[in-house]
């Protein structure tokens, strides 16, 4: 797993087609109950140097946390007792940036590359094939890093501890790791500087986080969220760093950024789950007990004071080749709001902020999107309450330039009119019922989700506990809603008034030009200043050749060395048996259910897939603005406004998407057809089957404003494309190479890969006096065989035994009200081609780094090769392609992978700079594997990386 940069907050894209509480409300989730293997510990008794301070059970939660403090260093420690095999840990430190250069970043990278106990190469990349965990990774948040991970193993969980706390207490800091991860200057092919005949010395900025925040920044998202934080909390500098001001960075600015903020006085630690306390306490003592005083900066920082006025603001940023040159600005308007601490209230401004912000029929969505200012919400929307004060952000992307004044006097108009006019209190329930749901719904990553939602507040002074006390929030609440007028009070108090900071990005067609005549200038700043000291350019660049000679020396002595100083689990410590869920199979009339009959906290679970045979390319490139179109248009008797309330009251979620899968026995062939699911408390689940089949039969593609709703939905995922390129390129990479190998890789390219993304966009930019009345009608044909009762239906359903009789007769008066034929007729439209990709192809994107991949087709997932291709997949990971591509080339990611379910073997890279040279490596690699000696440990640890899947807790 690759250790992600950085967690700023939450960007928001466009209303949710689901309804999810843990996007809209909160992020509890919910596991089993709390077990009391600690409940012999007393208040201010002392645990193994830890004194317990403070403890609290919370009953809707199922769980007991414990506060304790480490009496030599102050470290504060959170210990959250529960009956969940899942165990996790994290330790964090307070880490704000002084400066631009991403030092918290590059310093997350360079403690995991080596430490005291562990002093070989990258033991956080090593340690990966040796465990069971199902997460591990490191987080550099604004203002705090954290370094979590979680698995089931309990010989696991101690060897991860030690790794862990060792990396980030007493790390190595080679000033050659510093160079890998962090910056330098080296030519640009190191595999050409080995004597290979075509030698290039360009010299050129270099290093893992240098490229990884080139690829960030190429995410225009990205860059207008940063840029806002940057004005608004310019307190808080850029933690994950801006590639022009990283270079300024010096290894002994690292060095003295790590002693100075990684101390357990500065540090919060977590564990959670079943696992006894003393268990892991004891360990963890000892590691704190050899530090003394610390100096770390545990400032709070606030944002800029708005009380004298409103402020606007104006940078430059990229252009979007996918989106109209017209509209191209992104603007939006913010406001300071209360301190984060006051649970009541922060909760209560989320839920504004839900009302505002959430569905197609919020009032703000209404009164920015539909009327036409712009097609998508700004990357910075929302409600944020990652520092000690929120910030309410409301704005738009893809605004055209004499639009963007408006936008904030359609803000200010909507919110006195809904001030005036009251929330509605039906509303509000809908939101609390999700939240209902979401204390019911199990999930497996329970414990990392409550450890990522407490760590932003903790490090900024909000009481964990308190955090944790749901019913009390929700309480307090209801009873000061009782009084009348408080949300209204509420908005009145924080967003109407003056007191505001309106952001604007502007399009620069040189924006990205300007980029790279900024670099090659600094480069040669940093060349020119290196040739003065060593008396000459020539000298100068001998100099950074034997660096990069030296460093990649040390790269290449990496795989073969004694790794014996790290622990590991073992094929023995994995259970033999796998642990099987029980279900049965029935029939309601021709349609296939498979029962599973569970503890579910009174919640139905449905899924069903319709599948479909012989759909032409030009409908099943509609599928996904097909799907979305369900969940926006409405019907001839009810607005999309009223459909979403229900959804909010009645379930927790319904769903309507694409799915395909290649046949077990034959790599070329494939099915596909529609999936449909949702879940609801079981008194609701004939109102959630009445809601899917309301959807999908009675959505009005004809009503008057069905098409300009359509192109509102093409264009809010046109403006979006490019930026979700730059985050997953090589997803999109993977996915068009696979299209031209078997079946299911041509099918998810049409719904999911650059085809989809340029038909989109082509649409989008349809002029209007064209119409979209070919669209429309494709579209109704889909809905005509889009869920039929036959055959091809097969459903799944999990609930509780109590709930069966009450799931069948629902389940039956649904399928009564769909199509009783599943025959696709024709369309009278031009065929869109099939693709068929060339051996070769290039996309040129506009982004400073690049993605790649290369596919290849293999065997079915019952032949007997198919196993082994899953372990040769994580041995070319993490045996050689990860030095290679990552190390050495520079990197952000890559590796191997096999989709045994898909019959592909195949390749990849993530934010490279360097795509020839990784293609050179992965073409090579064939024979690297055939000559390689492999050892019994070697397997061994490519099967653990297998089982990590395997064996991971499932939802």
């Amino acid at each position: 797993m690759l250790r992600r940069a950085a967690r700023f907050g939450r960007l928001y894209t466009r209303p949710q087609r689901t309804w999810d509480p843990s996007l809209s409300i909160k992020r509890r989730l919910l596991a089993s109950v709390a077990t009391q293997s600690n409940h012999e510990i007393k208040l201010g008794q002392p645990l193994h140097g830890f004194t317990l301070k403070r403890q609290k059970h919370v009953p809707e939660l199922q769980l007991t946390a414990y506060e304790l403090q480490h009496d030599k260093t102050g470290a504060e420690y959170l210990h959250i007792d529960r009956d969940d095999k899942n165990n996790v840990f994290s330790i964090g430190f307070k880490t704000n940036p002084p400066n631009d250069t991403g030092v918290p970043h590059i310093l997350e990278h360079t403690t995991l590359c080596g430490s005291e106990k562990y002093p070989i190469r990258d033991p956080f990349f090593k340690m990966l094939p040796r465990s069971l965990s199902n997460f591990m990774n490191a987080f550099t948040s604004s203002d705090h890093t954290s370094y979590p991970f979680a698995t089931t193993n309990r010989k696991d969980f101690n060897n991860l501890l030690s790794v862990y706390l060792d990396a980030t207490l007493n790390p190595l800091l080679n000033e050659n790791d510093f160079r890998q991860e962090g910056w330098r200057i080296g030519p640009a092919n190191p595999a050409q500087q080995q004597g290979n005949k075509e030698s290039d010395e360009t010299l050129v900025f270099k290093g893992v986080v240098y490229n990884e925040m080139k690829g960030q920044m190429s995410d225009a998202s990205y860059l207008y969220y940063i840029r806002f934080q940057d004005h608004i909390f310019p307190a808080i500098n850029n933690s994950g760093g801006d590639p022009q001001k990283m270079t300024d960075l010096r290894y002994g600015d690292l060095k003295a950024f790590h002693a100075k903020n990684y101390h357990p006085s500065n540090a919060k630690l977590f564990t959670y789950g079943n696992m006894p306390l003393a268990d892991h306490i004891e360990e963890i003592s000892q590691r704190l007990d050899r530090f003394g005083p610390s100096n770390a900066d545990r400032t709070i920082k606030m944002p800029i004071d708005l009380s004298r006025g409103p402020l606007s603001l104006t940078v430059k940023g990229p252009t979007d080749p996918l989106v109209d040159k017209e509209m191209q600005y992104k603007t939006s308007t913010s406001w300071i709001m209360g301190d984060t601490s006051d649970m009541a209230e922060s909760f209560a401004l989320r839920i504004m902020s839900s009302l505002l912000l959430d569905g197609y029929g919020s009032p703000l969505y209404r009164a920015l999107v539909e009327s036409g200012l712009g097609p998508d919400w700004s990357p910075n929307t929302g409600y944020d309450t990652g520092g000690k004060v929120g910030i309410f952000s409301v704005g738009l992307n893809g605004v055209k330039k004499e639009d963007v004044a408006k936008v904030k006097e359609a803000i200010d108009t909507s919110l006195r009119e809904i001030h005036k006019n009251g929330f509605d209190g039906s509303k509000i329930d809908g939101l609390l019922h999700q939240a209902e749901l979401g204390l019911k719904h199990k999930t497996a990553n329970f414990g990392m989700g409550i450890m990522q939602r407490l760590q932003p507040g903790w490090f900024n002074g909000s009481d964990p506990l308190d955090m944790l006390a749901w019913n009390e929030t929700v309480d307090a609440f209801k009873a000061n809603c009782a009084q009348g007028n408080y949300l209204e009070g509420l908005l009145e108090k924080y967003l109407l008034n003056d007191r505001c900071l309106t952001f604007t990005m502007e399009p620069d067609e040189n924006y990205g030009a300007s980029l790279v005549e900024e670099e090659n200038a600094r480069l040669a700043r940093e060349i020119a200043g290196i040739s003065q000291s060593l008396g000459g350019e020539s000298e100068a660049r001998a100099q950074l050749i034997t660096q990069e000679l030296k460093l990649l020396d040390a790269q290449s002595k990496a795989p073969t060395e004694d790794l014996s100083c790290l622990p590991s689990v073992h094929m023995l410590d994995i259970p033999r048996q796998l642990e099987r869920k029980d279900v049965r199979d029935s029939k309601i009339g021709d349609v296939r259910v498979q029962w599973r009959e569970a503890s579910t906290n009174g919640l139905t679970y449905f899924r069903a897939i319709n599948a479909l045979e012989g759909l032409p390319s030009e409908l099943r490139i509609l599928i996904p603005l097909f799907t979305d179109s369900l969940m926006r248009l409405g019907t001839k008797d009810k607005t999309m406004e009223q459909l979403e309330d229900l959804i909010k009251l009645k379930t927790g979620g319904i769903a309507v998407s694409y799915h395909s899968s290649t046949s077990p026995y034959d790599t070329l062939k494939a099915t596909e057809g529609l999936s449909l699911s949702g879940y609801a408390l079981d008194n609701n689940v004939t109102a959630m089957y009445e809601l899917l089949s309301t959807i999908i039969r009675e959505t009005d593609f004809d009503g008057p404003e069905a098409e300009s709703r359509v192109r509102e939905l093409l264009q809010g995922a046109a403006n979006g494309a490019l930026n979700s390129i730059a985050s997953a390129g090589h997803s999109y990479a993977r996915r068009y190479a696979e299209a031209g190998l078997i079946p299911q890789g041509l099918l998810n390219e049409q719904i999911g890969g650059l085809t989809q993304v340029q038909r989109t966009a082509n649409l989008a930019s349809r002029n209007p006096s064209e119409g979209l009345s070919d669209i429309m009608t494709k579209l109704k044909a889909i809905q005509g065989f889009a869920v039929s009762y036959s055959t091809n239906f097969r459903t799944a359903i999990t609930c509780g035994a109590e709930a069966i009789s009450t799931n069948e007769s629902a389940l039956q008066d649904f399928l009564s009200t769909l199509n009783r034929s599943s025959e696709i007729p024709p369309v009278d439209a031009p065929q869109v081609p099939d693709i068929i990709p060339k051996p070769k192809t290039f996309f040129p994107l506009p982004y400073q780094v690049y993605y790649s991949a290369l596919a290849l087709p293999t065997v079915p997932y019952t032949h007997p090769a198919s196993a082994p291709l899953q372990i040769l997949s994580q041995l070319l990971t993490h045996k050689h392609l990860h030095h290679e591509i990552r190390e050495k080339g520079g990197a952000y990611g890559g590796g191997a992978y096999s989709r045994g379910l898909s019959g592909i073997f195949g390749f990849y890279s993530y934010r490279d700079p360097n795509p020839r040279n990784t293609l050179t490596v992965v073409n090579d690699v064939g024979r690297w594997a055939r000559d390689k000696q492999w050892t019994d440990q070697d397997l061994e640890e490519a099967k653990l990386s297998v089982f990590q899947g395997v064996d991971a807790p499932e939802s």
